[in-house]
């Protein structure tokens, strides 16, 4: 553990130089370790700790044709390292069940017979296991029950291992049967490539990731992208002005200085109208989202926003209303704005 000062605050976090990789290859050396789901997370995760070294095999519904095809292209042999869900359950001593939340509520009755006493079950969002009266995910008391989740997307859990850093997770233990359920945890996490671990909860975790994916992370970002985008265009702007100043030049430049070094760093780089501005406004923007995020918060606690997510993607026409939602939003005039502007980078030369 190090202690780092967050702003004031002290925290315990796992850096690599305290829990080197090769620490973590010892603690898991008789591990067989299960990825079950090759979705989202699964492929990032069992491949990085595949090329770290861990012993790995994957499991995937063979009725997903298209994730049973990526996971084989991706060097998993059916038969060898890659099985259906049932039989790699069986075959872990520590599963990691990385389906999308409402399939793990939907194929929990065949996973947990193949739970043996010691064995781990790994989760990356405490949704199942918060939200148990509504999943139904009640884990036998005689194994390790724990969490390293990520702070991105798989795919950049993914992009940034192959680019030699990493990106941060969390990590809980829910239940410790064995009394190494912590130690394995922080294995895992730095076999997974995580840039540097923090403890939480389960609870925590998911009331903290449900309220970011539908806050800046994702929903808010679209919303506000789309208001101010439509409000140029209203005002008589042309789509590549209103789409450079609303997207192109937060993704290609200022975001990337508050990356660097701090949004204070950012606004020290910019123009001295644009500081000026952008201090001043930002306290109004703040005020008038406050209550948004207040009722957001309060809908994650009291569950609403988890039935929402299990009733929709346990849909039979799930997919089909995904991808009309989708294609909406693709084929707006932003987003076709942008896919023009995209296309005159220069790296997109002649394609």
């Amino acid at each position: 553990m190090a202690k780092i000062d967050f702003g004031g605050v002290v925290e315990d976090v796992v850096t690599r130089d305290k829990f080197p990789l090769e620490k973590a290859r010892e603690v898991l050396k008789d591990e067989a370790v299960t990825v079950l789901g090759y979705g989202v997370q699964g492929p990032a995760q069992s491949l990085n700790m595949r090329d770290n070294g861990i012993n790995v095999i994957v499991g995937q519904w063979k009725g997903d044709q298209a994730a049973w095809d990526k996971a084989v292209a991706d060097g998993w042999v059916p038969g060898e390292t890659l099985f259906d869900l049932e039989e790699a359950a069986e075959r872990g001593t520590i599963v990691q069940y990385l389906v999308s939340d409402a399939a793990q509520k939907l194929t929990w009755p065949r996973i947990k017979p193949h739970l043996k006493a010691g064995d781990v079950l790994y989760f990356s969002h405490g949704f199942s296991i918060v939200y148990s009266d509504q999943t139904g995910i009640v884990p036998p008391e005689n194994i390790d029950v724990i969490m390293v989740a990520p702070k991105g997307s798989g795919t950049s859990v993914r992009a940034n291992f192959l680019a030699g850093s990493g990106i941060n997770a969390s990590y809980a233990v829910h239940q410790d049967y064995t009394g190494r359920a912590e130690e394995r945890t922080i294995a895992l996490g730095i076999a997974i490539g995580a840039g540097y671990l923090f403890p939480t909860t389960f609870q925590m975790e998911v009331y903290s990731d449900l309220t970011g994916e539908r806050g800046v992370l994702m929903g808010a970002l679209a919303g506000l992208m789309e208001a101010q985008y439509n409000l140029l265009r209203k005002h008589g702007h042309s789509p590549s002005e209103a789409f450079n100043e609303t997207v192109e030049e937060l993704t290609q430049s200022l975001i990337r200085l508050v990356d660097k070094n701090g949004m204070d760093w950012m606004y020290a780089n910019c123009s001295t109208t644009a500081q000026r501005g952008a201090l001043d406004w930002r306290h109004e923007f703040r005020k008038a989202v406050e209550p948004v995020f207040d009722r957001l918060y309060e809908s994650v606690a009291a569950g609403e926003q988890t039935r929402i997510v299990l009733e929709a993607n346990s849909a039979p026409d799930y997919r089909e209303k995904l991808g009309e939602e989708l294609r909406e939003m693709r084929e707006s005039e932003m987003w076709r704005a942008g896919a023009a502007v995209r296309s005159l980078r220069p790296e997109n030369w002649g394609k």
